[in-house]
């Protein structure tokens, strides 16, 4: 008899032990979501915020996102709703000169040509002025007892963005520039999820990304192409090539994958959206934020083992280094 409850007892346990086995596509907990603005420097310039908040009312790590050109805060709930169903309070910023407003009224027929005009130095500088003027301001609401009292934990930042939230997300993350260095880097900022990476067409060379320190894991497609900034999927691939070899760097070449494949619209307003991709984008960029913001071993273990290349389709190619 006691033979028999042993058994049923162990067998248990082991059911039990494989319902808890990592698995980065799953969410728990709902999440609540806070539009807001705040406006900073000498010019006023104004910074909306989509927030989406987790359950847990605990510090949290706090994920950073920066839109492509005419995108805004509303852009890719897919992404702000996941990661916060895992944890995570995450930040869509809108960056006033290349944000929606560029293109709103705008025949179609004109949209390409004005929304390609936004893709300036000008909007760039004003983008990574946006990124530490918004950690500023977090800063300030985690202690002031009010919006985010106690939600946020500062120490533990990523930062994200796609297309020119892409070239965004790498100045902020550690890109060089020249004789100027890396002027636009925040030491904040401790992993960063790049989605349609581009190497700069002037000025790019082995330096441009040899003193990142900071974890990056990038993503792209074989079809990742974009009139707007001439990018091409073997441009989007040198940053990973350039990269050194430290030990963090992951990147995801999504098979067929076109550019819009990150978002959820095309800038007609049209639904774009490929739950393959989705799924895999969610799964890879989920155990890596785990692992570089919550130091969890089991998302080290499953982002370096097989499991994490089941999340994906055979042809898609994934490497690290």
């Amino acid at each position: 008899m006691g033979s028999v409850v042993f058994i049923a007892v162990f067998s248990l346990t082991s059911v039990s032990f494989q319902q808890a086995a990592y698995d980065p596509g799953k969410t728990s907990g709902k999440v609540k979501m806070l539009d807001t603005e705040f406006v900073y420097g000498d010019d006023k310039r104004k910074v909306p915020l989509r927030i989406y908040l987790p359950e847990s009312k605990s510090a949290a790590p706090v994920i950073l996102f920066s839109h492509g050109l005419g995108g805004s805060k509303e852009n890719n709930p897919y992404l702000g709703n996941h990661w916060a169903g895992r944890g995570y309070v995450v930040v869509f910023m809108q960056h006033a000169g290349s944000d929606k407003e560029i293109w709103k009224d705008v025949p179609l027929r004109d949209r390409f040509r004005k929304v390609k005009s936004a893709a300036s130095q000008k909007n760039l500088e004003g983008r990574v002025g946006d990124v530490p003027a918004t950690i500023d301001q977090l800063t300030k609401w985690n202690a002031d007892g009010k919006k985010l009292a106690g939600r946020l934990n500062l120490k533990k930042i990523g930062m994200s963005g796609h297309s020119f939230g892409a070239v965004t997300t790498k100045a902020l993350a550690g890109q060089n520039y020249g004789r100027r260095g890396q002027v636009f880097a925040d030491t904040r900022i401790k992993a960063a999820v790049v989605m349609s990476p581009m190497f700069p067409r002037f000025g790019g060379n082995a330096d441009t990304f040899r003193k990142v320190k900071v974890p990056w894991m990038l993503m792209t497609g074989t079809k990742d192409e974009s009139m707007i900034g001439r990018g091409t999927p073997a441009d989007r691939r040198k940053v990973f090539q350039q990269l050194p070899k430290s030990g963090h760097f992951y990147e995801l070449v999504l098979h067929d994958a076109e550019h819009m494949a990150f978002s959820e619209r095309t800038l007609q307003g049209v639904e774009h959206r490929n739950p393959r991709y989705h799924k895999s984008i969610l799964a890879m960029s989920t155990a890596f934020w785990d692992t570089y913001l919550k130091n969890e071993e089991a998302a080290r273990r499953w982002l370096h083992s097989e499991d994490a290349k089941k999340m994906l389709n055979p042809r898609d190619q994934w490497q690290r280094k």
